[in-house]
């Protein structure tokens, strides 16, 4: 055993949960196994998966874990910032570097308080070589303006082929916040890009313009739970929480207004129109697809494992309010139809991961939360 694997080892608890789930299932392609990968998680909020095979789980009380490919649980691992974990904050997002195995460098997106209120924040730090602790923690960005509210922090966190790591940033739910979605001079409501470091790149598009900041790369957004790189072309995939009706999935392509708050193709929770909105505007981007009701989305991946080659290529997000795990058949830039998955359990999916194995991983966002493997049946 080298001595990587045998520290993890020795942190992770020694006796692996029972499976508490194994069920089969028939869909519209192969017959699927989901069984449980781990569980006793409160909230997990994020699922990534280590070059060993062991995953970093984030809770979003403010714990985050290794856990082994035995559903074996580490305890919590030390000196990750503090969270604000009321409402919808907490620890969010967890995210490996491009070159982890050379520089074990892990990025993690969670609410924190300030001055004004609270926000979305980015940091990084090495994980220890016995997987115990964060070494060298810190913030490379913060959401600004802070604001009070405990709702939509986005936070999802993706690398692109070139190292850039893009943050998705939620405009904070209430009425008085939305229009600054609209703002250039705010993040909320915005897709960020910035290097590892938590620099600006130079070609961002709003780079060297007045009352613009510099590391937005797309704005108009509502609040962003679910994203990934789409690996045939290149560009940010997103799906965005609508309001009342009106999720929305969207490709990301710089500089590009996504029309929220003044265009929707949803309603306020209460049933009415909201104010001055439009369902499309010139100059502001339509969804490529949409949902009412709502699936509630959050976590996605483009499936591009081996244990399932007639899903290669496909999308699946995670449904909170759907409680579903949905494929979506994707045709270039199009989505051909969807498939829900595990509705039949009744439980919230937060986030969707593919791991080393092919295998599906989905998190359970409860108090008694898990991590569900979906393999094929046979």
């Amino acid at each position: 055993m080298s001595r990587l694997a045998f520290t993890l080892a020795a942190t992770l608890s020694a006796a692996a949960p029972a499976a508490a789930l194994d069920e089969t299932f028939t869909t519209k392609g192969p017959t699927i196994r989901v069984t449980t990968a781990a569980e006793g998680l409160e909230h997990p909020w994020a699922i990534a998966f280590l070059p060993d095979g062991n995953m970093l789980v984030t809770e979003r009380p403010g714990r985050l874990r290794l856990v082994g490919a035995d559903g074996s649980l580490s305890a919590p691992i030390s000196a990750v910032p503090e969270v604000d974990a009321r409402g919808q904050g907490g620890l969010l997002d967890v995210t490996i570097d491009p070159a982890f195995q050379e520089n074990r460098l892990v990025y993690l997106s969670y609410a924190e308080r300030g001055e004004g209120g609270n926000g979305t924040a980015v940091a990084r730090g090495r994980l220890a070589d016995d997987g115990t602790a964060l070494e060298d923690v810190q913030v490379i960005f913060r959401q600004l303006p802070k604001v009070e509210s405990r709702q939509h922090f986005g936070s999802r966190l993706v690398f692109d082929r070139d190292g850039h790591l893009y943050v998705t940033l939620g405009e904070r739910s209430q009425e008085r916040f939305r229009l600054q979605a609209q703002d250039l001079s705010s993040h909320l409501g915005k897709i960020v890009r910035i290097n590892p470091d938590g620099s600006v790149p130079e070609d961002n598009p709003f780079v060297g313009k007045v009352d613009a900041r510099p590391e937005i790369y797309a704005y108009g957004v509502r609040n962003v739970q679910a994203a990934a790189i789409n690996p045939q072309s290149g560009e940010l995939w997103e799906i965005e929480h609508g309001p009342r009706g009106g999720d929305e999935l969207n490709i990301i392509r710089p500089g590009a207004n996504y029309g929220w708050p003044v265009v929707t193709l949803g309603v306020e929770y209460s049933g009415n129109p909201l104010p001055g909105a439009a369902k499309r505007r010139d100059g502001m981007v339509d969804a490529i697809y949409s949902w009412t009701p709502v699936i509630a989305p959050s976590g996605m991946i483009f499936y591009d494992g081996g244990a399932f080659p007639e899903w290669k290529g496909d999308l699946f997000v995670g449904g909170l309010a759907s409680t579903a795990l949905v494929r979506l058949d994707v045709d270039g830039d199009t989505v051909g139809g969807e498939e829900r998955l595990l509705e039949s359990l009744g439980l919230r999916i937060r986030d969707v991961a593919e791991g080393p194995d092919g295998a599906v991983y989905v998190a359970t966002d409860e108090d008694d939360g898990a991590i569900l493997r979906i393999a094929p049946a046979n």
